[in-house]
């Protein structure tokens, strides 16, 4: 029997988040601690009357890669992924973690060039599939958040509504809020980050920002656009930790000037933000700038996903931008780092208050 609120879970993620429709080739791929999931989705995506294409993951399997692929393998072309992924309508990925260090003390550059193999593929599925990408919780996960699995997998399926009767209604509320947001962000030249250790401008003109509502992370709840690549300058410190390659990187300080990140600094992880900042040239320029939004999440947890969207924060991407909010930038990466400004901080656009103590301003009175 599946769980009521997985069934609910599926539907948010077929229904709602990719909007599969009859005849369409929809790839799930999960991994093996979200199987319970996993069939939920599968019978979801059939009973929109489409195809699903079942793609499950083992713990160890990147480790495995890193260690045995061959050097061929290495540093060729992921051509059978990228032709498996042009020939899907949707895309809905589950991740889903059983060691959160699963990857630490693994060869970093094997690990990189991995992943560069797969940057056709994963640009195909941003920019021409409908796709959605989410984390199921897991004991792992929560006691990287330092919460029990209970209190953790209220947290994750509260930050989805999830407990409400129609998820998928407030998720349409919140997009409406935030899209009024979004408009009024594309008249925006100049924003200026300022708070502990950060003061930092950089320039937005142009850009259009997009809406973030549940379309492609689950959760969601951010704004975002692309900044201009050599707009950034100044210093900005990340108090917040990031997850990377199973590692902890923390107490992040980096200094941009012309849109190039000059210097960079970690209090723990400063081999692991190297090897970041070493992938490619475009690793050392930004391609996002996000806002979050969501009211739910109001606490750190060690997944990005869930972190870059806590109401008050801002986050920059170092590394690959998004077509469809004006980028140009391209790298291997796209790292989210995300700079807390609850408590002391703000966020100015052409001088005007948009983020101010954990609150979006820039609407009130509207």
């Amino acid at each position: 029997m599946i769980h009521p609120l997985h069934e609910r879970y599926a539907s948010l993620l077929v229904s709602y988040c990719t909007a599969v429709q009859p005849g369409e080739n929809v790839l799930i791929s999960v991994d093996a601690p979200a199987l319970p999931l996993a069939r939920a989705i599968f019978r979801e995506v059939l009973r929109a009357q489409a195809e699903p294409f079942l793609q499950v993951g083992y713990p160890e399997q990147a480790a495995d890669l890193i260690e045995l692929a061959s050097d061929r393998l290495v540093n060729s072309q992921a051509a059978v992924q990228l032709q498996e992924m042009q020939s899907m309508q949707a895309y809905i990925r589950v991740s889903a973690s059983d060691n959160a260090t699963a990857l630490a003390g693994l060869d970093t550059a094997r690990l990189g060039a991995l992943h560069k193999r797969l940057v056709p593929t994963n640009r195909h599925r941003v920019n021409h599939t409908k796709w959605v990408l989410t984390l199921y919780p897991t004991p792992a996960a929560a006691q990287g958040a330092g919460m029990s699995t209970e209190d953790y997998e209220r947290f994750v399926f509260g930050a989805m509504f999830l407990d409400d009767p129609d998820p998928a209604a407030r998720w349409r509320e919140l997009g409406a809020s935030q899209q009024r947001l979004a408009d009024r962000l594309a008249t925006a030249r100049q924003v200026h980050i300022t708070g502990p250790g950060t003061d930092l401008k950089l320039s937005v003109e142009g850009r259009p920002w997009a809406n973030s509502d549940g379309k492609r992370n689950m959760p969601s709840g951010e704004v975002f656009t692309s900044p201009i690549e050599d707009s950034a300058n100044g210093v900005i410190y990340f108090g917040i930790p990031s997850n990377v390659k199973g590692a902890v990187v923390e107490g992040v300080t980096l200094r941009f000037e012309a849109g190039k990140v000059v210097a960079a600094t970690a209090a723990r992880g400063q081999e692991l933000l190297d090897a970041q900042l070493a992938t490619d040239e475009g690793a050392r320029f930004l391609g996002e700038l996000g806002i979050g939004t969501n009211p739910h999440i109001t606490r750190p947890t060690l997944s990005t996903l869930y972190d870059e969207k806590i109401m008050g924060t801002v986050h920059l991407a170092l590394g690959n931008s998004y077509d469809h909010t004006g980028g140009t930038n391209h790298s291997a990466i796209h790292w989210d780092l995300v700079c807390d400004l609850r408590d002391k901080g703000q966020v100015t656009i052409d001088g005007v208050p948009l983020l101010r103590a954990g609150r979006v301003v820039l609407l009130d009175g509207a």
